[in-house]
């Protein structure tokens, strides 16, 4: 019996080995598109590494180099977006807009260390963090300063951080809750005035304000209504402050109808009743700071 000759031409469910370079790429967890877009970059920058070193024996780097940026910048490696991280008080736009100044948006010509730079400049900004995502982002994280108190000087109110830099002004009917410091230099002062309240953390909460006095020390203003004039010198005005502060923890001075407390001498304290024995007068819990063309400090103090 002869063996019946195979049909031509029948489809055959037999299937073709793969070749060992399918199977290795039909396990990369990458899409094929990718993996060709990373094939046809990886020619182009070769091509374009090649031109460049031909560059260097002709001294045209500088020129080469602007033009396979802006050349790769054409080709998709061009900043699309920019995201903003860590803004929280300060004006986002301003991140934006320093960020986009630049001569070209191609991503090798982005000069990250212009925009931090840039940056920096502005009193909300501590510190600065400028990076590529690529293709087409610019990550910028942004370490805010924090406010800690309000600056009144020549009837202009603004805040500033615990090293005294200038955030941004501020309205007397938006005041934060945070301590009032007037006069010429009092800003500058501000490192020191914050270690001076941590000589007497009890008290901390009670100062309404505090001046600065001729350029050399410390009137405190507290809830209560009373003054407190300290003596020059940080570690002599820390002094008097704890000593104030063990006083009225024992005594209970603030509360007690005296007007005012003089500590200047820290060997005696010398301090004023109010008339007929009348309590000081406390602030007013919405009262604002003054905001005359001048906030005026006395030439001598006055007890």
């Amino acid at each position: 019996m002869s063996k019946r000759p195979a049909s031509r031409g029948r489809p055959t469910n037999r299937k073709k080995k793969a070749s060992l370079i399918d199977r290795v790429l039909a396990r990369v967890p990458v899409s094929h598109v990718a993996l060709r877009r990373i094939a046809t970059w990886t020619i182009v920058l070769v091509a374009l590494g090649g031109v460049y070193i031909a560059g260097a024996v002709t001294g045209a780097n500088a020129a080469i180099g602007t033009a396979l940026a802006e050349q790769i910048g054409k080709a998709g490696l061009r900043v699309e977006q920019i995201e903003v991280r860590g803004v929280k008080r300060m004006d986002v736009t301003t991140v934006y807009a320093v960020a986009l100044d630049q001569k070209s948006r191609a991503m090798p010509l982005v000069d990250l260390n212009l925009v931090r730079d840039r940056l920096l400049q502005y009193g909300w900004v501590q510190d600065a963090h400028v990076s590529r995502r690529l293709p087409d982002t610019l990550l910028i994280r942004i370490v805010e300063r924090t406010p800690a108190a309000v600056w009144q000087n020549q009837g202009q109110l603004s805040l500033i951080d615990r090293d005294g830099v200038y955030l941004e002004p501020v309205s007397a009917d938006a005041m934060p809750d945070l301590p009032l410091v007037i006069g010429p230099g009092a800003d500058r002062q501000e490192p020191a005035f914050q270690t001076l309240m941590a000589a007497a953390p009890a008290l901390k909460p009670r100062v309404r304000a505090a001046t600065w006095v001729g350029n050399r020390r410390w009137d405190l203003l507290f809830d209560t209504g009373e003054t407190l004039s300290l003596p020059e010198g940080d570690a002599e005005a820390a002094k008097a402050l704890k000593l104030f502060a063990e006083k009225d923890g024992t005594s209970k001075l603030l509360g007690s109808g005296y007007v005012k407390f003089d500590l200047r001498d820290p060997t005696r304290m010398v301090v004023r009743k109010g008339n007929q024995g009348t309590p000081a007068p406390k602030p007013s819990a919405a009262a604002k700071p003054t905001t005359t063309k001048s906030d005026r400090v006395p030439t001598r103090d006055q007890v």
